[in-house]
């Protein structure tokens, strides 16, 4: 029994080790280096580099409201994102699941996972384009509307979430179909035929069977939100400065990579805050 065990075990650790090995070098490993650096007074890069050790760039978020600001502001930013994709997109899961079949189920899903085969500078510029002055859309509403229009969505914040929305729809869409799918029709016809109304249907049935699908995308669209800087900064104008521009700065603009490996810890401290807080809510909108 034992030497079976042994066996089994080592047969897992065989087929496991190739994933711990890319999650260490391309996670962890990572991640090291930047809680190194995070603690570092300047880049260690070159002969004459002058570094020391320090705790000043974490002492820095505390000292600057702006940071705090610009968190709060990036959190705001990512709840409100999260919101609207799944108001969004679950009664688009719920149709693609139970309503509609065949090919034209297939055309639907093309259509939502068409924006991952295009690059997200395109996604971003080309909604730039619809939402400037003078773009498509407000061409449009002035093509059908008798009297002028500006609709002055451009460089707003307004224009930074239908971004973000646009780009995160999907992974909403895909999580709670997989789990409506797995969801058994004969419960929804029992409980049609024992006469209860679609709304109780919807609350008492498929909400609660399908709520993993649904915070699965939910999870998923507010991590990257509360950092993101591409959508913000081409969108956003002067009102697209968040915590994840900021952070995008440091690395590039000012080359001041230990603030921004701070910065950057302390986003991941307060996104693990937040999940580790709503983790009894979500595990007993699971039950």
């Amino acid at each position: 029994m034992a030497n079976i065990l042994s066996q089994d075990t080592r047969r897992a650790a065989g087929l496991l080790t190739p994933a711990y090995l890319w999650l260490t070098v391309a996670i962890f490993l990572p991640l090291a280096a930047m809680l190194y650096f995070s603690f570092l007074s300047d880049v260690p890069f070159g002969p004459e580099a002058d570094w020391y050790y320090t705790s000043e760039n974490y002492r820095a978020f505390f000292e600057t409201g702006t940071y705090a600001s610009l968190l709060w502001k990036s959190i705001k930013l990512g709840l409100t994102v999260t919101v609207i994709c799944v108001l969004l997109g679950f009664p688009c899961a719920l149709v693609l699941a139970k309503v509609i079949q065949g090919r034209s189920r297939e055309a639907l899903f093309l259509l939502i996972i068409l924006p991952f085969w295009s690059n997200s500078l395109v996604r971003i510029f080309s909604w730039a384009i619809v939402l400037r002055g003078n773009g498509v859309l407000e061409l449009a509403v002035n093509w059908v509307l008798p009297f002028d229009i500006r609709l002055g969505l451009m460089f707003t914040p307004t224009a930074v979430v239908i971004g973000l929305v646009h780009s995160y729809l999907p992974y909403v869409i895909l999580t709670s179909y997989l789990a409506l799918q797995a969801i058994d029709n004969s419960l929804i016809e029992a409980a049609r035929s024992m006469g209860a109304k679609r709304l109780t249907i919807l609350w008492r049935i498929i909400l609660p069977l399908s709520m993993p699908g649904l915070l699965a995308g939910a999870v998923l669209i507010f991590v990257p939100v509360v950092g993101s800087f591409m959508e913000p900064r081409i969108l956003g104008g002067r009102f697209g400065t968040y915590y994840g521009t900021v952070i995008e700065d440091q690395f590039t603009a000012v080359f001041n990579w230990p603030l921004g490996a701070a910065l950057s810890f302390i986003l991941l401290a307060v996104v693990l805050v937040i999940l580790a807080l709503s983790s009894p809510i979500l595990r007993k909108a699971r039950t």
